[in-house]
């Protein structure tokens, strides 16, 4: 069992060679991949079909856009949040990638691996929502009809996906490759 004595100790710790690290990894974005900006995958493929089948106003076109109505306030980022927010990202990552490359700590690095693509995926998000919010407004207002709204934003949410599926795949690829670097050039964990 390590000695916490002091915080650096602590940050020293095993992740690389631990089963849950790599669990949380997995876990983390497989979980991810289960929606998008909080709309469920499966909702999203509802209205893509009854696109693709030439629909109407159906039902899964209208429950897309009510659950997009429900969300996209969520990640609405003003600017001095969205400043706030960046400010607070950049230090934290910076501060793992610094103890993490620079000082050869384990923990701090694996965190690093961890957090990084989920800050793009973050950012990934707060971008869709702001391209999203004007196509639900408009077919609020009716000044855009329902299906081609539906349409367009099914449109970018699956591009969307897409991408994060590409994310979650390299982000857990580098994570896979760095780890086994680590364990290969630290063999007893020091």
């Amino acid at each position: 069992m390590p000695q916490f004595d002091s915080l650096i100790g602590f940050l020293d710790s095993r992740s690389f060679g631990t089963v849950w690290y790599w669990l949380v990894v997995i876990g983390a974005w497989s979980l991810t991949g289960r929606h998008v900006i909080g709309v469920p995958a499966e909702i999203v493929g509802r209205a893509r079909d009854a696109i693709q089948a030439g629909e109407g106003d159906c039902p899964a076109m209208l429950h897309l856009l009510d659950w997009l109505s429900l969300v996209l306030p969520r990640w609405r980022l003003g600017a001095r949040e969205g400043v706030a927010f960046l400010g607070l990202t950049g230090f934290v990552l910076t501060s793992l990638a610094i103890m993490g490359i620079g000082y050869a700590l384990e923990l701090a690095l694996a965190a690093f691996l961890l957090l990084l693509p989920f800050a793009v995926l973050f950012w990934m998000r707060v971008a869709l929502a702001r391209r999203l919010m004007p196509l639900l407004e408009a077919a609020e207002q009716g000044a855009r009809p329902v299906p081609e709204a539906a349409a367009e934003a099914v449109r970018r949410m699956v591009i969307h996906r897409r991408l994060v599926t590409i994310l979650s795949m390299a982000a857990v690829a580098v994570t896979a490759l760095w780890g086994a670097l680590w364990s290969v050039v630290h063999p007893y964990g020091f």
